[in-house]
């Protein structure tokens, strides 16, 4: 059975929750990784967390074969109120993290390979921190796919566009529901499919790409 280590799954509504449950349909044994409720909790903002959760999970259960980098720190602000500590907070958990726990992966995967998918946003202007962070993680990924080829690792990252876990108001849901094509906001469901598809075999030929999996959402611009 193939293990696949899922971040960024504590609260029930999120993506990675949506992911879980597709992935053990799929055959795969998932652990997760929060701080308080995961099977390995991890504090992703530590320099040695991300490569000792790895190193455990790898030690205890086997080689992992699927990455699924779900965490995100983001506090709301803009150029004049973004503080140094918390732009290196959010550095730190959505990039620094994501490439240490990369490293790790690379290097404990057996034969038969692995493959990796993180989630990325749109978001800048008024959500500075979280943006560049996850225009960090974008290169990261972008260049393992690259970097870890030979080891029969696949890496990309999917921009699931507006997903309502939990963080719209009414007002943002009213803003952005008459811009989507299809009339409706995605579900995590709807980006279990994808991720389920680009870990499995039939879709480790993709790799290297940074995927709009939003429902046309950003065909507008």
């Amino acid at each position: 059975m193939p293990l696949a280590l899922v971040t960024g799954a504590a609260r029930a509504n999120s993506i990675a929750a949506g992911v879980i449950p597709r992935l053990e349909a799929d055959g795969s044994d998932v652990v997760t990784s929060e701080i308080d409720s995961g099977d390995y909790p991890c504090d992703l903002a530590s320099p040695t967390a991300p490569p000792q959760l790895v190193e455990r999970v790898s030690n205890e259960r086997g080689p992992i074969h699927a990455l699924v980098l779900s965490h995100a720190h983001g506090i709301e602000s803009g150029v004049l109120d973004t503080t140094a500590e918390s732009f290196d907070r959010h550095i730190a958990v959505n990039a620094r993290a994501t490439l240490l726990m990369i490293a790790a992966f690379a290097r404990q995967v057996d034969e038969t390979g692995g493959a990796i998918v993180a989630f990325t946003s749109d978001h800048t202007t008024g959500n500075l921190p979280y943006g560049a962070s996850k225009g960090a993680l974008d290169r990261i990924v972008i260049s393992a796919a690259r970097e870890l080829g030979s080891r029969g690792i696949s890496a990309n990252v999917v921009n699931p566009g507006p997903i309502d876990t939990g963080w719209m108001d009414d007002d943002t849901r009213d803003a952005l529901a008459g811009h989507h094509p299809l009339g409706r906001f995605g579900t995590p469901r709807d980006i279990a499919g994808v991720t389920a598809f680009l870990l499995s075999d039939a879709g480790r030929w993709i790799s290297g790409q940074l995927l709009h999996t939003d429902g046309g959402f950003s065909a507008r611009f």
